[in-house]
């Protein structure tokens, strides 16, 4: 049960705000730290912290936060012999606010993640072989996530794509690569053209985007609780209810509990159920990476509920 995950690593940079500031509004903060982000780290340490052998590919910049990042990714117990460092670029950053309310705003410079390339493609082949599943992010360029799925499953890996950030380039073509296809509701609503805000609107999403040459789409509404839509089939898992204090990262702790499922063996809903999970705890805690769940507390939460 080996998983892969190619994609970006961050520094995030955190403000803490009583809400979420207005356009051209300043506002004092209460809080600022630095910890260890990124959508494939995120979701990289997400599936290690469950228990799973964890490979990351990828890259950091020269500067301060490479050794940092590598080494939290290390402690995480995530593999980082496919990171390398890029001489020529700094690392990967996000800036983001978090209110009160547990809402956020980020803004992604993506450094080093920018400048993945065919090179990288090759380290990724060489972890393919023992793989279960590759999980993709577009923090990247998406021609390069596009190789990659089109590299595994030509090895007969699976493929889970987080669609997000969401390019102005169309996914049609990357769609037919990718088994598991996992958009938030603003994400969703970006690739369908409308607005998706609920399980029926999520619905009518999966149909389109099955249309379009989707496989298996499932779409995270947040507090509501995540829909999953087959070409055949399709479900509703609702939310757990916990009291979240800090929403970052908790569709990347989402991700990381649906691929370790599905790296099980475990039935479909049953992986949307451990999302649903993962992401619900990882809401209770300040951070990204820091805020996954380890595996004796995931389990516990689970037959709690």
């Amino acid at each position: 049960m080996t998983l892969v995950v190619f994609g970006s690593v961050n520094m995030d940079l955190v403000s803490r705000t009583p809400r979420l500031p207005a356009p051209g509004e300043t506002l004092i903060g209460s809080d600022f730290y630095t910890t260890p982000g990124g959508k494939g780290a995120n979701q990289a340490v997400a599936i290690a912290r469950l228990g799973l052998p964890t490979h990351l590919v990828g890259r950091v910049g020269n500067d301060a936060f490479g050794p940092e990042l590598l080494a939290a990714l290390g402690q995480a117990g995530v593999d980082t012999r496919g990171v390398v460092v890029d001489d020529s670029v700094h690392s990967g950053v996000a800036v983001i606010t978090v209110a009160d309310t547990g809402e956020n705003q980020i803004i992604g410079v993506l450094g080093a993640n920018d400048r993945l390339d065919q090179t990288d493609i090759q380290r990724l082949e060489r972890y393919l072989p023992a793989a279960d599943l590759l999980l993709l992010q577009l923090e990247i360029p998406l021609a390069i996530a596009q190789a990659a799925a089109q590299t595994a499953k030509q090895a007969g890996v699976k493929v889970m794509l987080d669609p997000a950030p969401v390019p102005p380039e169309s996914l049609i073509s990357l769609y037919p690569w990718v088994d598991f296809l996992l958009p938030n509701e603003v994400e969703a609503s970006q690739l369908v053209g409308f607005p998706v805000t609920s399980p029926a609107t999520a619905a009518q999403a999966a149909a389109h985007l099955h249309q379009q040459g989707a496989n298996t789409v499932i779409i995270k509404l947040g507090a509501q609780g995540a829909y999953c839509a087959t070409p055949t089939n399709s479900f509703f898992v609702p939310a757990f209810a916990v009291t979240a204090i800090d929403t970052v990262a908790a569709g990347d702790a989402f991700a990381g509990g649906f691929a370790a499922a599905i790296a099980q063996s475990l039935s479909l809903i049953q992986a949307v159920h451990w999302g649903c999970a993962a992401g619900a705890l990882a809401t209770t805690q300040v951070g990204a990476q820091t805020a996954m769940p380890d595996r004796a507390t995931f389990d516990s939460f689970l037959a709690q509920h």
